[in-house]
């Protein structure tokens, strides 16, 4: 599988894309207008074998309900993915046998020499 999860209203997601150009086999998915399905979810879960690796835990959604200050369980990860995009850490890179989660520098040149 060739996908990519991402925000189309973020500056940052939108200069990854072009940083990574990615090919016509890639599938994009704007999660703001075609959200998360639960099957497309637990795909994620069978790379990340943690529903947590994949929370954006600098959203505003998070802070707003102090989520930091409480135990949560994979079962409430999965729960706030499945709620709402902003839970999730973007984009999120599937290529073939490799999961790239975020934007950071690390994150961005791994998936950029994944797709050379």
């Amino acid at each position: 599988m060739k996908k990519i999860y991402y925000l189309s209203t973020c500056d940052t997601n939108r200069r990854i894309l072009k940083e990574f150009n990615l090919s016509s086999e890639f599938i994009k998915q704007d999660i703001k207008i075609n959200p998360m399905t639960e099957n497309e979810l637990e795909v994620l879960f069978q790379f990340t074998k943690s529903y947590e690796a994949l929370i954006n835990k600098r959203a505003r959604m998070y802070s707003e309900r102090d989520l930091k200050n409480k135990t949560l369980n994979d079962s409430d990860f999965k729960k706030l993915l499945l709620e709402h995009y902003t839970f999730l850490k973007r984009p999120v890179l599937v290529n073939e046998t490799e999961i790239f989660i975020g934007n950071s520098k690390a994150v961005v040149s791994s998936a950029k020499e994944s797709l050379k």
